[in-house]
């Protein structure tokens, strides 16, 4: 049998020097790594996890986290869309391989040209303030409107959108490189021309996927993409006309199709079908948060 130790002596004294240093640097790395890791990876430590879907499953999307909205499909939501949100159908929104996909379809359903889906975490995940990253990738075509987003809860100061909106990420596919973030309130929305709104180029956000994140604490909220600030919301301390975002919002996840904004420049017919996939979602607190 060959015995190691002959070889260790055989080194070099010089090279047994680095060698050593190089361990114990590895030590001190790995040390640094664990710790680290204690952390959620959001580059802000002092959050920590509270909620989640990693989509580590097959099937419809979790009924203890999502439900299908479709109280809208009369009227087009309020946008003129051209799609009917279905509930519970496989072909819109499906688990597989890790990622959730909401697909958008050109097909004739209750009167309407195209299908999609739009989720919610109302009153399965309700939160006031904290951490929001949402990895995705989007849909591509004109008249595609993909939206990542959140409403309150319970709308204690009125309809739209006296009780506010916070547009995390929103995509029109005749902009495709433009990540836009939004603020909607009483005293700021587009109905009366004084939205407040910031937008992001990135070219490559329906080939790869981009963490999408909200951090929204008492006195402001910001927009991110990846670790890219992009915009910022203040808290003017005028009351709930220009923030109303004291109050439990949830989470939205949809792809519209045509609509007031998503359809100004028309519908390419022959874009579908279209996907939104979305790797994670993820929501971190720090401790001792406000529970709604």
């Amino acid at each position: 049998m060959l015995s190691a130790s002959p070889i260790i002596f055989q080194i070099h004294p010089y090279y047994r020097i680095k060698i050593m240093r190089k361990s114990f640097f590895h030590l001190f790395l790995l040390a640094i790594i664990v710790l680290a890791g204690c952390q959620p990876k959001t580059g802000a430590p002092e959050y920590q996890l509270v909620w989640s879907d990693e989509f580590d499953y097959e099937g419809l999307p979790d009924s203890a986290k999502w439900s299908f909205d479709t109280a809208g499909n009369a009227y087009g939501w309020g946008n003129n869309e051209l799609q009917y949100y279905t509930s519970q159908r496989p072909e819109n929104a499906f688990v597989s391989n890790g990622v959730l996909t909401i697909s958008a379809l050109r097909e004739p359903m209750d009167g309407r040209e195209y299908t999609s889906a739009r989720l919610i975490t109302r009153e399965k995940g309700d939160w006031l303030y904290g951490r929001f990253e949402i990895s995705a990738k989007l849909p591509a075509g004109r008249g595609l409107w993909p939206a990542i987003w959140m409403m309150p809860t319970d709308s204690e100061y009125g309809g739209w959108p006296a009780s506010g909106e916070i547009d995390i990420m929103e995509n029109v596919g005749y902009d495709p490189d433009t990540i836009v973030g939004t603020a909607h309130t009483q005293a700021y929305n587009h109905s009366i021309g004084t939205q407040k709104s910031g937008r992001l180029s990135v070219p490559d956000c329906h080939d790869n996927f981009h963490v999408y994140a909200l951090e929204w604490e008492p006195h402001e909220y910001r927009l991110y993409v990846d670790s890219i600030h992009y915009y910022t919301f203040e808290n003017e301390g005028t009351g709930f006309a220009g923030w109303p975002f004291d109050k439990r919002f949830y989470l939205l996840l949809n792809v519209a199709v045509g609509g007031n904004w998503g359809g100004r420049m028309g519908v390419d017919t022959t874009a579908f079908p279209q996907h939104l996939e979305v790797d994670y979602v993820r929501v971190f607190q720090k401790p001792g948060a406000v529970k709604p």
